[in-house]
């Protein structure tokens, strides 16, 4: 296990550097116009995936660096960048998390190849779980999945929401109830193959921010797929009702995670990582445009009402990227989020984020209201960092109750 530490090693400032020119040479130049169209950039996505980043070894060598940091420095260095395209980028990688974190190796082996793709035909997956009426209330979640035994098929029918990628996927990786009496505990994750009968995209929405991402509903009406979809398969989701139901009537025992679950807790800190990168980009330009422009014969950095700003931007960006870093490293070294580290990275994050970005814009005053500086794209950008995979609250009831031990509702 590695020890905890905030110096990057050689083959990590390279990989870092390496991502960091791909961002500035090739995601910058394009932010606007993507934004703009709020269409997939698929041109960038496939020159990602030329030079590797947008790939399976990438991630993999990424998500198994011992020292946990592989994933947060790729993370912030892409939405560095930008965070629309980024996402278009990096929108696969929930879904593939949800097949690592629920998955048997044979189906990791067999759908995360599926998911990305070649540089030559690159395809995207979805992750779906959110719902009209069932977003940070998983536990309303109507999406249902029945069992065919027969056939050997799972039979889902439903209507997810807010997925990304959602519709346009070669892959989509779908929470459903599997046991309404269990609640959240009774929910499972099934890989919907590319092509199944019955999938199609509802409604594209036009969105305040990263609008270079797809965002769609996903519509399941009588999807059939076969029984080795089910992630983890039959037996383990047969024991893992069997101890909740043994749990709901002994009134204790061991806690049983619900799939939606298991993935976000893996993703949280990831996405605090997207949210310092922004967050970093913004502060930049701020910094930046202070040391140039000049009023009252004087840059404005010179005014402490402006410094001192840019200071505390600079403070709480560097505090963020410390809270990620350490939940990131609790996860590969196997430290159990006995404070909720995850969701205080996710959270801090993400507050700090939209915090810094408005700074930004308050900064470049009536030139950071325009679109002709990047700040506008990026305030609006960082407003979803404390929306999607838990909003912010979310995270405050998360730890509050891991803090405390108590039912907080």
């Amino acid at each position: 296990m590695a020890e905890f530490t905030m110096e990057l090693n050689d083959d990590q400032k390279q990989v870092r550097d390496w991502i960091h020119g791909f961002a500035a040479d090739v995601m910058r130049p394009a932010a606007a116009e993507w934004d703009e169209r709020e269409e997939t950039p698929w041109p960038v996505i496939q020159e990602a995936a030329k030079v590797g980043i947008y790939s399976l070894d990438f991630y993999a060598q990424q998500f198994f660096d011992p020292t946990g940091l592989g994933i947060p420095m790729a993370m912030e260095e892409l939405f560095w960048g930008d965070a629309g395209i980024a996402l278009s980028i990096v929108g696969t990688g929930l879904a593939a998390i949800g097949v690592v974190a629920n998955g048997t190796e044979e189906q990791i082996g067999t759908w995360i190849p599926q998911m990305y793709g070649t540089p030559d035909d690159v395809k995207v997956a979805a992750f779906c779980s959110s719902e009209p009426d069932a977003g940070s209330d998983v536990g309303s979640m109507r999406t249902r999945a029945v069992y065919d035994q027969a056939k050997d098929e799972w039979v889902l029918n439903g209507t997810k929401t807010w997925a990304t990628n959602g519709g346009i996927a070669n892959v989509h990786i779908v929470v459903a109830v599997v046991d309404q009496a269990l609640g959240t505990k009774g929910h499972a994750s099934f890989i919907v193959p590319p092509g199944t009968p019955g999938l199609s995209q509802g409604q594209k929405f036009k969105k305040h921010g990263i609008r270079a991402s797809h965002t769609a509903e996903v519509v399941l009406e009588d999807v059939r797929i076969p029984g080795n979809c089910l992630l983890g398969g039959k037996e383990k989701l047969d024991e893992r009702l069997a101890r909740a139901h043994e749990r709901a009537r002994s009134g204790g025992g061991e806690r049983v995670k619900n799939a939606a679950m298991a993935t976000f807790e893996a993703s949280r800190p990831a996405v605090g990582a997207m949210a310092v990168g922004t967050a970093r980009a913004a502060y930049e330009v701020a910094l930046d445009y202070a040391k140039t422009r000049t009023q009252f014969g004087r840059p404005i950095i010179d005014n402490q009402g402006v410094a001192f700003q840019l200071a505390d931007m600079r403070t709480q960006i560097d505090a963020a990227r410390l809270l990620v870093w350490r939940a990131s490293w609790m996860a590969v070294a196997g430290r159990p989020f006995e404070s909720a580290e995850g969701s205080m990275s996710k959270l801090f994050a993400s507050e700090v984020s939209k915090k810094v970005t408005a700074q930004a814009v308050q900064i470049l005053g009536g030139n950071g209201y325009t679109r002709e500086y990047p700040v506008e794209r990026m305030h609006r950008d960082s407003a979803i960092y404390t929306i999607f995979e838990g909003t912010s609250e979310i995270q405050r009831l998360v730890i509050a109750r891991t803090i405390s031990g108590m039912p907080i509702r």
